[in-house]
């Protein structure tokens, strides 16, 4: 998940699969581009509740010949509201009729709400923070990619042998004695936040030391970037792996964290650090000598 960069203040789009989509350089309004993203990652949330509230998920996993968790069989601490729960959830599942958020189970309704959180906090990034050419290719391509392993993550909340919400043990929701959590889902909630907020911050203060013009030609050694070289991608590893967490348990999580792990430290960060030492020589040393973790302060 890399992609050529100029400096850590303009470190790539951390949601971008490996390969440089975005046209580095070229600071101008790709209209197909953002319209093409906007409109997809749009369609991604829309997709999650499809595969998660109707029979779109169930049938896709009948397809690949696994078992999917009907709606009546969660148990009665993962829904809001148990009793008013359809008595024919199990047809409203096979039918593809819509289904109120309201008797979904909250295992689901929280794979939701990470995946809309994951579209908006994109879209914001898109047309609030960066500042790159985005053309339409890359634009379809980043969003295939986000929308393929939200809905690996949906699949693994509706298999019975790697669903989150049969997870144990439980974690009491507070001022809601009647619901609980997985340990999974609780720990991935935490995560998800975390690292939404971590990749947001750095991000937006990246653009705004950009802005400044005196900061021109130099490296980004302040706000959170002081605590880690590529902070952001700290960031978007945690959210990512919350959100696996959240939705498959521990296996999915360690996977996400895995796999997105494995892509920063061997291709993408290699890829940056020997651009970085070319154009900044010294300078990029010297950060590297003054912040020694490069993802996420403490760990790596």
């Amino acid at each position: 998940m890399s992609t050529h960069t100029h400096s850590p203040e303009e470190d790539p789009n951390p949601h971008n699969p490996p390969s440089d989509l975005i046209k580095r350089g070229s600071y101008s309004l790709n209209t197909p581009g953002t319209a093409t993203f906007i409109g997809l990652r749009t369609l991604d949330p829309l997709l999650q509740y499809s595969l998660l509230a109707h029979g779109t998920g169930s049938t896709l996993l009948t397809h690949l010949g696994l078992t999917s968790l009907p709606l009546h069989a969660h148990p009665p601490w993962d829904y809001l509201s148990y009793a008013t729960l359809p008595k024919d959830s199990a047809h409203i599942l096979t039918t593809l009729e819509t289904v109120s958020p309201s008797d979904l189970p909250v295992s689901r309704l929280i794979l939701l709400a990470m995946a809309t959180g994951s579209t908006l906090k994109q879209v914001y990034w898109l047309l609030f923070v960066s500042r790159e050419d985005f053309p339409p290719a890359s634009a379809a391509i980043v969003s295939v990619y986000n929308t393929i392993l939200n809905t690996v993550a949906s699949l693994c909340l509706l298999n019975p042998t790697s669903s989150s919400a049969l997870a144990t043990p439980r974690v009491p929701v507070p001022f809601r004695s009647d619901i609980t959590l997985s340990l999974p889902t609780a720990v991935g909630i935490v995560l998800y936040v975390v690292g939404m907020a971590l990749e947001t911050v750095s991000e937006v203060q990246r653009r705004d030391f950009k802005k400044d013009g005196k900061n021109k030609g130099k490296v980004m050694t302040t706000g959170l970037w002081k605590w880690a070289r590529h902070v952001n991608y700290g960031g978007y590893t945690l959210w990512r792996t919350g959100y696996g967490l959240a939705a498959g348990g521990w296996a999915l999580g360690a996977a996400m964290a895995g796999w997105h792990a494995w892509t920063f430290v061997k291709r993408s960060i290699p890829e940056l650090r020997k651009y970085m030492v070319e154009r900044y020589q010294g300078q990029w040393e010297a950060y590297e000598r003054q912040v020694k973790w490069q993802l996420l302060p403490g760990i790596y």
